[in-house]
């Protein structure tokens, strides 16, 4: 990986590309982060930056992070995260990233955390199939067999049951963007991306090239 930022996903909107199509996009605030840490392979293991990206007040952050950040010489960030780059010696401690490093047509992957929808049972949680809706029936939205009773007479694991919905770390591979506008730190990206508005993201170049 050559490229990575942090940002807050905004929201979604439209654009008009250069044949006149509307293309649906969705607005991305990246940067300006800052390089917090580097890790390299004589002291850690192996090569790595840490970046931060939004501001936090100082009474919201614990004395470990406060320390962790005054050795770097960097201000208090919210969001923290680090990428693995394969061009370290071109980062420095405290050197910003802005959205400029990427570019119109670049090939990404973006990472956030998926909207909550609490709990939820099979049919909306699996896509499962309902039961007959006529009168005489009782099966409706169940859950249906569990298993056999007398052998092995319990439940196998990751049988797909009622529960919490959504609230995960998800990654979409190989979006593009649309356009990025360095001014404004904005990044604009072909489609939808993992979570609620005003949401941190991680947006680094896709595995997939």
């Amino acid at each position: 990986m050559k490229k990575a930022i942090l940002g807050k996903k905004l929201g979604m909107t439209q654009i008009f590309n250069e044949n006149g199509r509307v293309v649906p996009v969705t607005v991305i605030e990246a940067g300006p982060c800052v390089v917090v840490q580097k890790k390299t392979e004589e002291k850690d293991g192996y090569k790595s930056i840490q970046i931060g990206f939004g501001d936090i007040r100082e009474k919201l952050v614990n004395k470990p992070l406060k320390g962790h950040f005054a050795k770097s010489g960097v201000s208090l960030k919210r969001f923290l995260k680090e990428f693995k780059v394969d061009n370290i010696d071109e980062y420095e401690i405290g050197q910003e990233i802005k959205a400029d490093i990427f570019a119109e047509g670049d090939r990404i992957d973006v990472s956030g955390v998926s909207k909550g929808k609490g709990f939820q049972g099979v049919i909306r949680r699996w896509n499962a199939q309902r039961g007959p809706m006529s009168h005489g029936s009782k099966f409706h939205r169940a859950v249906g067999s569990m298993g056999a009773s007398s052998d092995p007479s319990r439940t196998f694991k990751n049988k797909k049951m009622p529960g919490h919905m959504g609230n995960k770390n998800t990654t979409v591979l190989n979006l593009q963007v649309a356009k990025v506008i360095p001014e404004k730190n904005i990044i604009l990206i072909k489609g939808g991306v993992p979570g609620p508005n005003k949401s941190f993201v991680s947006i680094k170049d896709t595995v997939k090239a």
